[in-house]
């Protein structure tokens, strides 16, 4: 995906996030693409994470601006942002599930802010995004508990796409999966994007992930996006980190084992 035709849905400028005299990032741009699956990798400490809660809003930047669907996050008064973020849905590590509640109860609870909507609509939309995300029509009256990871996962997805975000934010989202099930959710986050045109920004450190979803990849290092780009143009970096990722053993065999069809940029 060439972005240089693209419409920036998120656009970071100058951003600076700091706890107390530990600075994370300073003077952090990045632009994120309509319709792309934007993985962003970088070093145990690099703020990744930070990042992306500090886009939706978790954390507010000590300088910078953030955009989001043309809208000045930090600038905006509540009701307006209350509206972009019923256009975006997160799904954090584990899924972040409420542990009192069933799935379905879990998927409903986006649906809830939504005015007039009769219960059993919602219910009914619940049970189709728990579906969407591959886990089996029973599974929505379970508890987080009863639950494997992968399932909590998918769940956490399901609820992520519970209002039909334009922005869907994945935080590891196939950290501590086997391979077999991580092959899985890549395959589902790449079709899902296709399918619903998802704007997806996804925090990650599998190299399985980004050759088989991502179009294009953003490295946090120096406390700043060194670089983006998409995996081939990562080949030809020239920087330390950059290269012992993209270039090792673990990059190789990953570069090796993409399915076909799944090949991206």
């Amino acid at each position: 995906m060439s972005g240089a035709a693209q419409e920036s849905v998120i656009e970071l400028r100058g951003i600076r996030t700091q706890f107390g005299t530990t600075v994370v990032h300073d003077g952090l741009d990045l632009d994120v693409y309509r319709g792309e699956v934007l993985g962003v990798v970088g070093g145990s400490g690099t703020g990744k994470s930070v990042l992306l809660r500090t886009i939706c809003g978790l954390l507010r930047p000590a300088e910078g601006s953030v955009e989001v669907l043309g809208t000045d996050m930090l600038r905006a008064d509540e009701a307006t942002r209350s509206q972009i973020e019923a256009r975006w849905g997160v799904m954090f590590q584990d899924g972040a599930l409420f542990s009192s509640l069933t799935v379905r109860e879990n998927v409903e609870v986006p649906l809830r802010a939504v005015a007039g909507l009769d219960p059993g609509i919602r219910r009914a939309l619940a049970d189709l995004k728990i579906s969407m995300a591959g886990l089996p029509a029973r599974a929505g009256d379970n508890y987080p508990s009863e639950l494997s990871g992968g399932m909590r996962k998918r769940a956490g997805l399901a609820r992520a796409l519970a209002r039909d975000p334009e922005i869907v934010f994945l935080d590891e989202p196939t950290a501590g999966l086997d391979p077999i099930g991580a092959t899985a959710f890549d395959e589902l986050i790449r079709g899902l994007s296709r399918s619903m045109g998802l704007t997806v920004f996804l925090v990650t450190h599998d190299l399985d992930t980004l050759h088989a979803c991502c179009d294009r990849i953003a490295v946090l290092a120096e406390r700043r996006v060194l670089v983006t780009g998409t995996m081939a143009e990562m080949l030809d970096v020239d920087h330390p980190w950059v290269n012992e990722y993209f270039h090792g053993p673990r990059a190789r065999a990953a570069s090796a084992a993409v399915p076909p069809g799944l090949e991206t940029g």
